[in-house]
């Protein structure tokens, strides 16, 4: 695939915890192939926003209760079943049949390796989509409106029946294209321009590169790239330790903002970890910041006409110059630390 197109606003009912699925789910995530038109290179190794293609659309499935991944085993950011076709390389039939035989609920995620903007509220609505139709499988659509069958959600037993028996027609499964399968389901489609983009091509890794180092995208990938190398399974109120940083920045000095939010994780750990301990530590330091910004603004005392002046140096009583005045080499005073904006802007596809 290499069309493109930026979405408009997000879709009802895809936002995070929308599409919970509380009888649970399996993922199976094909990761083989030739990738002929990448040169043959590895593409779920590819790396986009600092973290390889596969362990992307692991992230994004990370709520399945087993997620079985169709490959010869390599490292991964996350735990998986590996499982591989019969004979390997014998194409997507095979390898989903293969994927298949290691997951026991009702309800699977089937996904490609490639999908560099899929996230965890989309797989949500998938399956949501899918409890609440009577369809064998729920699919998400690209822009050119072709369906992409391996984003998709369905019921593990239609799955097995079928391949059984295309199996049984055809004396195996190595070799067929996925269309016969999808063709004998009852499938409901949903567009999305964005979590269907999949990397056939390098200018379709150029294209993801590009885009998620964009404005509006870039902090979310770094977080998101971050908690995968270091091995981080935990969410956190982002912009409230951005709010934090802001306020050490402006209120206190420039470096005040890196050193505080380092020392609000230090303390979290040391409380245990998780969300709460993070929470709690941010609300000590912004609490701290805002009343450390009030006493730079009241530091000015009563003169002895009862008008306010500076207080000046204790040392040698002298007054603190203004900021015009010129500093002891003659250059200005610095006008005051002003902090970048810190406010993330919120993804337009964030299911």
């Amino acid at each position: 695939m290499t069309a493109y197109e930026s979405p408009g606003e997000p879709v009802a009912g895809t936002g995070p915890g929308q599409g919970a699925d509380p009888a649970g789910h399996d993922a199976v995530v094909l990761a083989g192939g030739a990738a002929r038109r990448l040169g043959g290179t590895d593409k779920p190794g590819v790396r986009v926003g600092g973290r390889p293609l596969l362990d992307r659309v692991l992230a994004a499935c990370a709520t399945a209760r087993t997620t079985v991944v169709v490959a010869a085993p390599r490292p991964t950011a996350r735990p998986v079943t590996w499982a591989r076709e019969d004979p390997p390389g014998g194409g997507p039939l095979a390898a989903l049949d293969a994927g298949l035989r290691h997951t026991t609920a009702e309800h699977v995620v089937v996904l490609s390796a490639d999908l560099p903007f899929l996230q965890e509220p989309t797989v949500g609505r998938l399956l949501g989509a899918l409890r609440a139709s009577g369809s064998d499988g729920v699919l998400l659509t690209d822009p050119g409106g072709r369906d992409q069958p391996l984003v998709a959600a369905y019921r593990a037993p239609r799955l097995r029946e079928e391949l059984a028996r295309l199996a049984e027609r055809h004396g195996a499964l190595a070799g067929l294209p996925l269309r016969r399968l999808t063709a004998e389901l009852d499938l409901t489609r949903i567009l999305d321009p964005v979590a269907s983009f999949d990397c056939d091509t390098w200018d379709d890794i150029a294209t993801a590169r590009a885009r998620i180092r964009e404005h509006g995208h870039v902090l979310d990938e770094w977080i998101s790239a971050v908690k995968d190398e270091l091995g981080l399974d935990l969410d956190v109120d982002t912009r409230g330790l951005l709010d934090l940083a802001r306020d050490a920045a402006h209120g206190v000095a420039r470096p005040a903002a890196p050193l505080t939010t380092f020392l609000v994780g230090y303390a979290a750990a040391q409380a245990g970890g998780g969300p709460e301990a993070v929470a709690e530590a941010a609300r000590k330091a912004a609490a701290l910041a805002d009343r450390w910004a009030k006493e730079s603004t009241s530091e000015a005392g009563p003169a002895a006409d009862g008008s306010q002046q500076p207080r000046g140096d204790a040392a040698t009583g002298g007054a603190q110059p203004s900021q015009g005045d010129a500093a002891p080499n003659g250059s200005q005073p610095p006008q005051g630390d002003v902090a970048p904006d810190a406010t993330p802007d919120t993804r337009p596809d964030a299911g």
